[in-house]
């Protein structure tokens, strides 16, 4: 790790100001930045401290939203009751990540801001060519071992998967992202990679997360989050599914359905399609597998990630019949 430069700012402007300089980095929960510096990926000139900034760790559960600030830590949503009564994919989706550990020092800005784990990308000595982190000098993973790559969204530049499990249920629940000055909804938040793969959000200079709104709805209060993956624990998932479910007055026909997954795309993937296919239908199981496999519309595999094609609409199909058997 190379030497930096050390400011705790104790504003929102002192933060931003300072953290324009260039490859300046802000510090808040550490378990990305640090980690990523250790590995040579990021090489900060300066680290602004932004945990004493005051008014980013508000956490309210409101009649029409639900407020995250930037700093507020991961497993103090995920214990929130009202949290786990009105947005329960967001509560179990934070439940299912990382480590305890981790959740009791990661923060909600910084997660929705964590970096991509391909391996190609974490190991510059090894791998050089990595567009996101030098753009224009290729990718070093395709034509690599791609098991835990994307399928969906992904460019002949960049075929990194988005590791994030609360984004993903942001995206089923319309959530937006406050920049400071604007608000991003967070499907325009996270950016395909497309030619230029290093740019992952939507962030301009000058700009910072404070903090995250979700609006309260019936499709909020009956979500969920399903998460396949290798092992049970602290593992990122190889396929994901964000859904909420919002019915006629019968209980049995859908009004109005989200859907997102997670794993399986180059940013947290809103399934339209799917959704579409399942308004005004009863959930059915052949019905709803059916439509689940719309989920994989456009997806490419790039050898060891093929499964995931297969797996996706399973994990799709299960999250949504869950709902329907709580109605």
């Amino acid at each position: 790790m190379s030497g930096f430069s050390y400011i705790r700012a104790t504003s929102v402007d002192e933060a931003l100001r300072e953290a324009s300089a260039p490859a300046a980095a802000l510090l808040a929960g550490g378990t990305t930045l640090f980690d990523l510096a250790k590995c040579g990926v990021l090489q900060p000139s300066k680290v602004v401290d932004i945990t004493h900034v005051s008014g980013l760790d508000t956490l309210l559960v409101g009649a029409d939203s639900l407020t995250m600030g930037a700093l507020v830590k991961m497993s103090r949503v995920a214990d929130e009751p009202a949290v786990k009564i009105k947005f329960p994919a967001i509560s179990q989706a934070l439940w299912q990540a990382a480590s305890a550990q981790l959740r009791n020092m990661a923060t909600i800005g910084g997660n929705l801001m964590q970096r991509t784990r391909c391996p190609y990308f974490r190991d510059p000595a090894s791998f050089p060519a990595c567009n996101k982190r030098a753009p224009g000098s290729g990718c070093s993973a395709i034509g690599g071992v791609t098991r835990n790559h994307a399928v969906l969204g992904t460019s002949d530049a960049c075929i990194a998967t988005n590791p994030g499990d609360l984004a993903v249920a942001l995206v089923a629940l319309d959530a937006e992202i406050h920049l400071g000055g604007r608000r991003v909804g967070v499907d325009d938040f996270f950016l395909l990679p497309g030619s230029t793969p290093d740019r992952e959000t939507a962030i301009e200079a000058g700009e910072m997360i404070t903090c995250v709104s979700v609006p309260a709805s019936p499709i909020a209060k009956r979500s969920t989050y399903l998460k396949v993956r290798d092992r049970q624990s602290y593992e990122f998932a190889a396929a994901s599914a964000a859904v909420g479910v919002e019915f006629e007055d019968d209980g049995r026909t859908v009004r109005d359905l989200r859907v997102a997954l997670g794993g399986v795309a180059t940013k947290p993937w809103r399934a339209r399609a799917v959704e579409d296919a399942l308004k005004g239908k009863v959930l059915e199981p052949e019905t709803v597998r059916k439509a689940s496999l719309l989920a994989m519309e456009g997806a490419v595999s790039h050898g060891d990630n093929h499964y995931k094609i297969d797996l996706a609409p399973r994990v799709v199909a299960r999250a949504i019949l869950k709902m329907g058997e709580t109605a």
